[in-house]
């Protein structure tokens, strides 16, 4: 096709690259989710099998793309971080994205009855995507950090919402109980209406899920000797604490 007459078509083609020496995120967020968990009869507040999916779809992403250094997800999103020297695709944004998201589903497709043997899908996952380049590792970490925020938030708003409605509320009275509350108000909500704590519910719905390699050197997590594993798990990514044990994450490669 060199030299073809139809070679001017290539033209029309948008040059998309993204800033270099940025951290890029690609953000997966769920398309139409809440009307695909009613119809697989999803849990309400928390579906464990559904959110442990999303974490094994997590893990299987960066196991096949070596450039994705930490990811972090809830509910029916995830944010997979690529290291800030990446040159993947170039640093094309359409590629990074599509590749990322196309790979994701088709995971979400071929685990989905790793996790719910009884069901079968009655249509088809769908997620969007998007990147985001920041330039410095603070700002990375502010962004993982609002993320996880608005995970307890919602969790929590989420949690006293189904417990009022299955305690004979409509969902427009549940609502109606919730507005103006503050986060207090929902623990006293949830501790004096329900017995419930709501620091005892389990990490995994109040903090969301982090998924990153670890090597033999990183602090806290048991690795065998000279290897890279990438784990699971449900921590408080706001604080220093996480960020100084797993100082290898986040460093400029």
């Amino acid at each position: 096709m060199a030299n073809s007459k139809y070679e001017y078509v290539k033209l029309f083609e948008v040059e998309d690259k993204l800033m270099p020496s940025t951290w890029i995120v690609v953000r997966i967020d769920g398309r139409h989710f809440q009307q695909f968990s009613e119809e697989h009869e999803f849990e309400k507040p928390n579906d464990e099998r559904a959110l442990k999916l999303m974490n094994a779809c997590a893990k299987a992403t960066i196991e096949e793309f070596p450039d994705i250094v930490f990811s972090y997800g809830f509910s029916d999103e995830y944010s997979f971080v690529f290291k800030k020297t990446t040159e993947f695709y170039n640093r094309r944004s359409s590629k990074i994205v599509s590749v990322t998201v196309s790979f994701f589903t088709s995971v979400y497709v071929m685990k989905w009855k790793e996790f719910f043997l009884d069901k079968d899908l009655k249509s088809a996952p769908s997620f969007d995507a998007r990147t985001i380049c920041y330039p410095s590792t603070k700002i990375v970490r502010d962004y993982l950090a609002r993320r996880q925020d608005v995970c307890h938030i919602n969790n929590q708003y989420n949690t006293c919402l189904w417990m009022l409605i299955g305690s004979g509320m409509t969902e427009s009275e549940a609502q109606a109980e919730l507005v103006g509350k503050q986060k207090q108000d929902k623990n006293e909500i949830l501790f004096q209406r329900f017995h419930i704590n709501y620091a005892e519910l389990p990490a995994i719905f109040r903090k969301g899920s982090c998924v990153f390699k670890v090597r033999e050197t990183d602090s806290g997590i048991s690795v065998k000797r000279g290897r890279t594993e990438v784990v699971i798990d449900h921590c408080d990514i706001i604080r220093d604490k996480f960020w100084k044990n797993h100082v290898n994450i986040l460093k400029d490669k």
